[in-house]
């Protein structure tokens, strides 16, 4: 019985140590910037800790991790950082609020657990100018074209991780900050003339950015 309790909780680290991959994985892949409204849409990695933490905004599908707490709201910002947990454990969380809108008090309370027992997070970012990789990323209002982040899982006694415990992926953002001219109305009027005499003005509001459910609006 101590043998399959020990499997079983193995195997269960195993999983979410999969499910937080992949969850930073089809995030990333997902991510999303307008340059119209860049502070909304800002881009933040913080590697100087010992831990990384990740913030950024995503059009997320609706099989991603909570989707259902925020009904049609697929423009959310997501934030990734290690915080500890029971017993001093490193855990790996994710917390997530629509675009606009200030995390509500249970996002921020509860977060998403994705892994424990987390002994490394880092991030690394491929130099548009050096073309190598780069320990950080300061460029708030671009994206990199890489990512590398690393995650490694062990016992919090545990002094060095072997080798099967450490996961790297290489992320290619395929996303580019859309420019304000296809965003807002006045890419409309560069458009030729007599297209459309009488052009919608709110055609360029971005999808998903409203709901009163979750957290508090932020003034304009």
């Amino acid at each position: 019985m101590r043998g399959s309790k020990i499997g079983l909780e193995a195997a269960a680290e195993a999983q979410r140590s999969r499910v937080a991959v992949r969850a930073l994985e089809n995030s990333l892949v997902s991510l999303q910037m307008y340059q119209a409204n860049i502070s909304h849409y800002s881009f933040f990695a913080d590697t100087s800790e010992d831990f990384a933490s990740l913030s950024f905004v995503a059009r997320l599908p609706r099989s991603f991790p909570r989707s259902g707490d925020f009904g049609g709201q697929v423009v959310r910002r997501l934030t990734f950082a290690v915080e500890s947990g029971a017993n001093s454990e490193s855990r790996l969380v994710l917390r997530q609020n629509p675009v606009l809108f200030d995390p509500s008090v249970d996002e921020e309370e509860n977060p998403l657990v994705l892994a424990r027992n987390v002994q490394v997070f880092t991030l690394e970012f491929w130099g548009p100018r050096s073309k190598e990789w780069e320990p950080e990323w300061l460029y708030t209002n671009q994206l990199p074209k890489l990512i590398r982040f690393t995650l490694g899982f062990g016992q919090p006694n545990q002094k060095a991780l072997k080798p099967e415990d450490v996961v790297t992926r290489v992320v290619t953002l395929s996303a580019v900050p859309v420019p304000m001219g296809m965003q807002t109305a006045g890419g409309a009027q560069a458009r030729p003339p007599n297209l459309n005499p009488n052009p919608d003005l709110n055609t360029g509001l971005v999808p998903g950015n409203q709901n009163p459910n979750r957290g508090q609006k932020r003034s304009q």
